[in-house]
């Protein structure tokens, strides 16, 4: 999508459609009935003027998501004008504005219409409004449909954000956004594809192109590599496929960037994931394609630390395999010796995820990142807690936390910190091994991070649990069901304040 800033007023752009939002500005008064007063939040006379009547038939209410449609509206230079309901005025955000957009993109699709302009509201500052626009229209515009044989290419082109103030803060809002967005998109791309058009040495070849084109330093190793380096954890998963395993490293060691901190980013990429010996049910197994999502992420993430330019060193790991029961799949009662020394009895082999980040969050700290955070589709126990509205949290320190809390919080995605502690780790500790890989039906997300914890040691350190966020179940006004791409904004937010 191409991606354009005006300074014009909204009624003298000329656009196939011209988007507007509209808000509630009522508020309940004791023992009276709430009735909506909606209004246009726009400074513009003439937008105000072109939506009068068509607000004032109380077909508008400004319930969040409500679109309304006016052709030819007089005395504008659009072809349309499109009001975008966004809640409350009172609670109304770049959040919201950012699904807004959203909800604008997916409703233009559909109907074969290519270029969009959206007004800057008032109630969001300038700067957070272009790139909650922006990064709210990419991401609506993206569909799963990859492989119809009849697929309609509905894309909105073109995109043109209507603003006022300084034209060279509001451009690099735009473009900082744009590269945001574009890297979500790029890993919602990698999530959706099928297992057998994502092995693990397709993902590599696909991070490796990524790396290439924006300057990253890029290495890939193979099985010979990673029985070298000890990383039995990782090995025991990978050695039930015939699909080779990947560990992928991405680098960012900008020019000036301090020697320390280090950021480390490890992710889990199970391109397919059956369970092992220990296998899934049939039923919606189809699914777990996307069990390689939070590598996914930090590929996404890591093309968007290049292209922004922090002054910060990022270390990007991926530990690729296929979970696969066969002849040479680990078992059940199995025994095998991580990177660290730790010895885990496998006591599911469908709880491989961890043990993949085990080896993984070990060679981050081996090649000295003093900070890690890992993502992964890890547990259905974080959707039992959680639902499909919040990413799990877990931290091994606060004051990391805290500051990881404060990127989630301006990238405007849902996570909820989840304990960590001892009582958790017991349920890990095996009578043969220093740990097993599972450790019962309850707490299971926090017992999954407990035994992560073992392997990040004292590195300050984050685990994001995205199993339940990852894949969207359903068709939402803003964004289309299928991958999500949740945590990447949050962790370019992070990792782009890390070093200051």
């Amino acid at each position: 999508m191409k991606t354009t800033l005006s300074l014009s007023s909204a009624a003298q752009v000329e656009t196939e459609c011209l988007a507007v939002v509209v808000l509630d500005r009522s508020e309940k008064k004791s023992g009276e009935k709430e009735k909506p007063e909606v209004a246009v939040s726009t400074s513009d006379k003439a937008v105000q003027q072109a939506a009068t009547d068509l607000i004032a038939s109380g077909d508008v209410t400004g319930k969040i998501f409500e679109i309304s449609w006016m052709h030819k509206p007089a005395a504008l230079k659009a072809k349309r004008l499109l009001l975008v309901g966004g809640g409350k005025a009172k609670t109304f955000s770049a959040s919201e504005l950012r699904k807004a957009a959203g909800a604008a993109v997916r409703a233009l699709k559909p109907r074969n219409l290519r270029s969009l302009s959206f007004a800057v509201p008032e109630q969001v500052g300038a700067e957070d409004a272009v790139r909650a626009i922006v990064e709210g229209a990419i991401v609506g515009n993206f569909d799963p449909d990859t492989y119809k044989s009849d697929r309609k290419d509905q894309k909105v082109e073109s995109l043109t954000v209507i603003a006022s103030g300084e034209q060279a803060s509001l451009q690099n809002a735009m473009e900082q956004a744009r590269i945001v967005a574009e890297s979500q998109n790029f890993t919602r791309e990698l999530v959706n594809e099928p297992s057998n058009r994502m092995t693990p040495t397709i993902l590599a070849n696909r991070a490796k192109e990524m790396a290439k084109d924006v300057g990253l330093k890029f290495e890939v190793y193979g099985a010979d590599k990673i029985k070298e380096m000890k990383m039995g954890a990782f090995w025991g998963v990978a050695q039930g496929s015939d699909e080779p395993p990947a560990l992928i490293v991405m680098r960012y060691e900008p020019a000036g960037a301090p020697a320390k901190p280090v950021l480390g980013l490890v992710g889990k990429g199970i391109t397919f994931d059956t369970g092992g010996i220990s296998i899934k049910p049939a039923d919606g197994m189809e699914k777990m394609k996307y069990d390689m999502a939070g590598g996914a992420t930090m590929i996404g993430v890591m093309r968007a630390i290049a292209l922004l330019k922090p002054k910060v060193k990022v270390i990007g790991i991926v530990c690729a395999t296929e979970n696969m029961p066969s002849g040479k799949a680990q078992k059940p009662g199995d025994i095998q010796t991580a990177m660290s020394g730790k010895t885990i009895e496998i006591i599911n082999t469908d709880a491989e995820g961890r043990l993949v980040l085990a080896d993984g969050l070990c060679y981050a700290r081996q090649l000295g990142c003093t900070h890690l955070i890992d993502a992964a589709t890890l547990t259905g126990a974080v959707v039992v807690a959680l639902g499909y509205a919040n990413a799990g949290i877990f931290a091994s320190d606060d004051g990391f936390y805290d500051r990881f809390k404060s990127a989630v919080d301006s990238s405007g995605e849902k996570m909820w910190r989840l304990p960590l502690g001892e009582e958790y780790l017991d349920a890990m500790r095996s009578q043969i091994a220093d740990l097993q890989n599972t450790g019962g039906r309850w707490g299971g997300a926090s017992t999954a991070a407990a035994f992560l914890k073992e392997f990040a040691e004292d590195t300050p350190w984050i685990h994001l649990d995205i199993a339940g966020t990852a894949w969207m179940e359903d068709n939402k006004p803003w964004i289309a069901k299928g991958p999500s791409g949740i945590a990447v904004r949050s962790l370019i937010e992070f990792a782009s304040k890390f070093g200051s």
